[in-house]
């Protein structure tokens, strides 16, 4: 398709946020029953204990626990990142307000997901989970802010001709 129909038919609003609410749902659709701690244990014992077999239960659980936990880290890093560039649009470069909303929503949606999965039968709802949910949007938040920073950096500046006082061009 060509570039200038392709943004006539799909407004930039939706190709700035399709990713973000794209991953919204994901998030959501993991925090249902059938991604609870017991279906993720079944699925990942059997590919643990194949890779590892001479663990024991704890050291199984150890490992699930934490494979989990990093879960909730590396989703909502993502998630920030996504709502960042759903803010930014078409625009270029790096804006607080702009970081400083994705981390809010980011946080937002974590407290809801929770709040959401106090109304599953199989799922706990954790406050500590939405510590750990905002701590990965924090850190996207970082990386960004990093990126452009550095990025700006490495850019040539175009510097201003230094204006000179001749008084006879006056």
């Amino acid at each position: 398709m060509q570039p200038r129909l392709h943004q006539l038919l799909i407004p930039a609003w939706t190709r700035a946020w399709w990713p973000a609410i794209a991953w919204a749902l994901v998030i959501f659709t993991l925090s249902t029953d059938s991604f609870s701690s017991e279906h993720t244990a079944t699925f990942l014992s059997i590919l643990v204990k194949w890779l590892f077999p001479h663990l024991t239960e704890n050291q199984f659980n150890f490992i699930h626990h934490i494979i989990r936990k990093s879960a909730h880290f590396t989703e909502y890093f993502i998630f920030c990142l996504l709502i960042y560039r759903g803010v930014r649009g078409d625009r270029k470069g790096w804006r607080w307000t702009w970081g400083i909303s994705a981390l809010s929503v980011a946080a937002g949606y974590s407290i809801m997901d929770e709040i959401h999965q106090a109304f599953v039968a199989s799922r706990t709802a954790s406050p500590y989970d939405s510590v750990l949910d905002s701590i990965g949007a924090f850190f996207a938040f970082a990386v960004l802010w990093l990126w452009f920073r550095l990025r700006r950096d490495k850019l040539p500046r175009i510097e201003e001709p230094a204006t000179q006082s001749n008084p006879a061009a006056r």
